[in-house]
């Protein structure tokens, strides 16, 4: 990605050592595909089907083995990633089957319909592990409340940007923003999960009354698909195996110091693909690991 080291590599490397030393960890020379996880995606309703497919591709630039896609569509043929062959494809009704994921990553372009309640309903109530919920998933959580009682879930993490915030604690926009830490808590403690409260400096919040508040990043994070592509970041860095009180602030830390990355290439702020966002986080993640 770059010619030269970009400057400020030293200082992210000193930060991940000192908060997230699992970044840091080389791999094994006998390592195999299924040493890494494997990342289940439901979303992608007509029309939305990018938002599914940015999250996986994500996911595996972050570094799991293995991601499978699963459509909430009913529609032959379906979407294929011509420039992603990685990713397996299915539908969200035949995928919420399978019992090899490790963490499920739902929402993403997922729509409201009842297809997409019946497959978070099904994730939901079942011994599925870990599960990051964004998007369409957290409407759903609300609309369809009596489907999806809290639970007591050490795996759970919700996504929501500030608008979604708002309808999970049914409030106005403005009343959230004014104080981001105190609505990042108050969701976890309602949903008994951990939160991510995107936005100018991402508040990370956990049920047992963790809270930080993220400093990396820029605005070119404002782009269609960053969510879907910080989702699936979560999702890869949970099934790697990193556990979720480093993982969840991690992947907001690697999503943000990676539009900083890019920038110094002159590649954004303005302009900044989604896509982009997930490819640095790659290059920054192998860089950690030779310091």
């Amino acid at each position: 990605m770059f010619n030269t080291l970009p400057p400020g590599i030293t200082q992210y490397a000193q930060h991940a050592k000192e908060f997230y030393p699992s970044l840091l960890r080389p791999r094994a020379a006998n390592s195999h595909k299924g040493t890494f996880g494997m990342v289940g995606v439901i979303g992608g309703a007509e029309g939305m089907a990018g938002a599914a497919l940015l999250a996986g591709s994500a996911a595996l630039y972050s570094g799991c083995g293995k991601v499978i896609v699963g459509f909430n569509q009913d529609t032959l043929p379906m979407p294929v990633d011509s420039h992603r062959p990685e990713l397996m494809l299915d539908t969200a009704a035949n995928l919420v089957k399978r019992e090899d994921i490790n963490t499920w990553v739902i929402g993403c372009g997922l729509g409201q319909t009842e297809s997409a309640a019946r497959a978070l309903h099904a994730l939901w109530n079942s011994s599925k592990p870990q599960l990051v919920l964004d998007a369409d998933a957290i409407h759903l959580l609300v609309d369809h409340s009596k489907l999806f009682p809290p639970m007591k879930r050490s795996d759970l993490v919700l996504t929501p940007h500030p608008g979604e915030a708002a309808y999970l604690l049914n409030m106005g926009i403005n009343q959230v923003q004014s104080n981001r830490a105190w609505a990042a808590r108050e969701i976890a403690s309602r949903y008994r999960c951990w939160v991510v409260l995107k936005g100018h400096e991402t508040v990370v919040s956990s049920a047992r009354g963790f809270l930080h508040v993220n400093n990396s990043g820029n605005a070119g994070l404002a782009t269609a698909g960053s969510g879907d592509v910080l989702a699936g970041i979560i999702g890869s860095l949970l099934a790697q195996g990193i556990v979720a009180e480093e993982a969840v602030p991690a992947a907001v830390w690697l999503h943000g110091a990676a539009s900083e990355i890019l920038a110094s290439a002159q590649v954004g702020p303005i302009g900044l693909l989604a896509d982009e966002i997930a490819t640095a986080v790659r290059w920054l993640r192998n860089r950690l690991t030779a310091v």
